[in-house]
């Protein structure tokens, strides 16, 4: 594949579901460089009510007498071979299309697509949100009607070439992602497909904890089963499914009883053991089945309580939009430090905060500052520094300013920049409260271009005992959505993964989203270095954080998301831990297949 052929597409859809709603226009672009090669587009008669006409204006009448997507198929398709797919918000894009070739039992010829809103967000461009429409006033390029799909894909060129050329110019390597060429499997971030789990019954009870004998069995506990048994396994659970109980294949804190005829060494029985999980035999345990208690239904409402953050010791940061933070004299400014051990760049950037200002994990358009440690100096993105005419900083000059050590404040020009779209810069420990008419949030997680190791975000709906109420309530790459979609995760970038929350959606049994990184494969976070956060309210970015784990951490909570007062606040936490993902996860109750 040649790395500079490029296909740019824009779809209109009847909905947002991939596996409801159909495309009803498409528009395709080909790029060989900058040059346009070739053009397409065309409406395209869904079979079906198309949708939110007020948004996109296709009514039934328009898509009348249009092709249906089987006849358009090869025309797509022939376009996109051997090429990279360009969208913004490509996952979208590429979802319906993959979805559409699925239901004509083809695949599509994709192999690898970029995201523009992945782009915008690796420059870090001075920009309010990474809309088409707020790129194109940006970057001065036409668009006279949003929503149509040709005029959409017409600006995109635009606007991909400016980004192109200007990531280019900071040295910084476009955000292709692999998609594979199986539409019917589930790519995972590197774009080939893991085995998903068995297909688990849902109980419909909620889980009333652990099992006593004084009470008996209650619908909805879980019960973990180990060892031979007298019945066949499978008649014992559906036993136990048919009474309302919740069978599962391993022992966690969550996991009410233990069913084992023979108490032995088994990877069960230690879990039982370590977490206190009472056992009983099979015996014991149909004696109990003829006699269960009723449970409270899953989708019951359930009162929440305000989750209570930690905050850290005299944190000027916290609460920042509700209080009104002052700003401290570098407010604004982007700082990239290079060289410099892990330990001497995570305390430089700690006094970065302190002065107000947000540190960079890599050379975007929006750094305005570089301050150069230990060995800096032989970085190979200094040429390019030196040629943007960016201020280059010593220790000396942030600590003059903080009074930690003797030196002359820097004499360089420190005038902020105007950047009205400036997120509020919040320190680990650090509270914002989201402002109300803010229900749609997104907490982009990146990190440095150079590293080579794995990262995966990943978020936990909890409850408020502070553990899922099913696994369905975990997200990660193989289970990208949580139970009613309100919790989704978005991989568009090889180096920065997104969590999206609809605040109005998530059920009301959720006190709290959890939002955490991990690595796969070798390394700690010290080898990757911080992670950037930042958080996107509606129309706006609201906070930016800049994360540091210690050496040996493989994974780190990230963020929280909880309610408190009738208001929803985000806390940035930068928690490590040495322990791998399938050890964070057990610890927030989802079951791991041992």
């Amino acid at each position: 594949m040649t790395d500079d052929r490029w296909t740019l597409v824009d779809v209109e859809t009847s909905g947002l579901s991939v596996q409801r709603d159909r495309v009803l226009s498409i528009a395709v672009l080909n790029l060989d460089g900058d040059t346009v090669v070739d053009e397409y587009s065309t409406l395209v008669n869904p079979g079906c009510d198309p949708g939110p006409v007020h948004v996109h204006g296709l009514t039934p009448a328009r898509l009348r007498d249009a092709p249906r997507y089987d006849e358009v198929a090869a025309e797509i398709h022939g376009r996109l071979q051997s090429r990279i797919l360009v969208a913004h918000n490509a996952a979208f894009d590429h979802g319906f299309l993959s979805a559409e070739a699925v239901r004509l039992g083809d695949a599509l010829p994709t192999q690898q697509r970029l995201c523009t809103v992945a782009l915008t967000r690796r420059l870090q461009l001075n920009v309010p949100n990474a809309k088409l429409s707020t790129l194109t006033r940006y970057w001065r390029i036409p668009h006279r009607r949003a929503h149509d799909a040709r005029e959409d894909v017409v600006a995109l060129a635009g606007v991909f070439r400016q980004s192109r050329s200007l990531a280019a110019s900071l040295g910084l390597p476009l955000p292709i992602v692999s998609c594979g060429v199986d539409a019917k499997a589930s790519p995972s971030r590197s774009g080939t497909t893991r085995a998903p789990r068995p297909p688990k019954r849902n109980c419909p009870f909620r889980n009333p904890g652990r099992f006593h004998e004084s009470t008996g069995l209650i619908q909805g506990m879980r019960v973990a089963i180990t060892g031979p048994l007298s019945r066949p396994r499978g008649e014992v659970v559906d036993a136990l499914t048919t009474a309302g109980l919740d069978v599962t294949g391993s022992v966690s804190a969550r996991t009410s009883v233990l069913v084992t005829n023979e108490p032995s060494d088994s990877t069960k029985s230690r879990a039982a053991d370590a977490h206190g999980v009472p056992i009983i035999d099979e015996r014991t345990l149909f004696r109990l089945l003829d006699r269960v208690r009723p449970g409270t239904p899953a989708d019951a409402p359930v009162e929440v309580e305000p989750h209570q953050p930690v905050r850290a010791s005299g944190n000027a940061h916290a609460n920042p939009i509700a209080s009104g933070v002052q700003r401290g004299p570098w407010s604004r400014r982007r700082v990239l430090l290079v060289g410099g051990r892990h330990v001497e760049a995570t305390i430089m950037r700690s006094r970065l905060i302190q002065l107000g200002a947000l540190p960079a994990v890599n050379l975007t358009a929006g750094v305005t500052d570089v301050l150069v440690l230990d060995g800096g100096d032989g970085d190979p993105r200094m040429p390019r520094i030196r040629e943007r005419g960016l201020t280059v900083l010593a220790p000396r000059d942030v600590n003059a300013l903080l009074g930690t050590a003797a030196g002359d404040p820097p004499s360089a020009p420190m005038t902020p920049p105007s950047d009205e779209h400036e997120p509020v810069v919040v320190p680990a420990g650090g509270v914002v409260d989201l402002p109300p008419e803010v229900d749609d949030l997104t907490v982009n997680v990146s990190w440095s271009v150079a590293s080579d190791a794995d990262v995966d975000v990943v978020a936990f709906e909890l409850g408020t005992d502070d553990l899922v109420p099913s696994d369905s309530h975990f997200v990660f790459y193989n289970q990208p959505y949580g139970p009613t979609s309100a919790t989704q995760l978005s991989i568009d970038g090889d180096r920065e993964q997104a969590i999206h929350i609809d605040l109005a959606a998530i059920d009301d049994g959720i006190s709290r989203v959890t939002v955490a990184a991990a690595l796969d494969g070798p390394g700690s976070f010290g080898d990757i270095g911080a992670l950037g956060v930042t958080v996107d309210g509606g129309e706006r970015l609201l906070a930016s954080s800049v994360l540091d784990a210690a050496t040996t951490e493989r994974t780190m909570i990230v963020a929280e998301i909880y309610r408190r007062s009738g208001l929803w606040r985000v806390r940035a936490v930068g928690q490590g831990y040495d322990h791998g993902l399938a050890e964070l996860v057990v610890g927030y109750g989802v079951e791991v297949d041992q």
